[in-house]
Parts: C-alpha cells; sequence; structure tokens
C-alpha cells in the first residue's frame, strides 16, 4: 500500500516498515546514511535509488514528524 508519495508499506516486506516503492530499502536506513554524512549521491549508488526516492524519504519524515504528539512526563 502507497503511504505517500514513492513510500509504501507490505507486511510482508521489511516487517511492514515504509519502504522506497518497488524497493526493499526502508525510509529510516536512507535517513540514517545521511545523518551519517552519506551525500545523496552515495545513497543513491549504494541502494540504487534515485535522487526523488531521496527526497520522497526527507518528505515523509518530516511530515511524520510535524504530525507527532509531544507530552511532557513527570
Amino acid at each position: 500500500m502507497e503511504i505517500a508519495p514513492r513510500i509504501t508499506v507490505d507486511e510482508k516486506v521489511r516487517f511492514g516498515r515504509p519502504v522506497i516503492k518497488g524497493t526493499r530499502v526502508p525510509v529510516d536506513l536512507i535517513l540514517g546514511k545521511l545523518a551519517g554524512g552519506m551525500t545523496y549521491e552515495d545513497v543513491m549508488v549504494e541502494y540504487g535509488l534515485a535522487r526523488e526516492d531521496i527526497l520522497a524519504a526527507l518528505n515523509y519524515a518530516a511530515k511524520y514528524l510535524a504530525e507527532e504528539k509531544i507530552r511532557a512526563i513527570g
């Protein structure tokens, strides 16, 4: 099921985690690689992705975090 442009989930692929459509590359892996210092180009070559796939992962993460509810504990 497509949950965002270029992002899908399927319980049979990566345990239902969001991945780039048509691949088994999880969104969180892409974010982690970028946060770790890899360039877009490095990620594209390493995982066979297009620039649009990386931008879709970033957009999905931004929208997901924008909807997150923060609650104080204690």
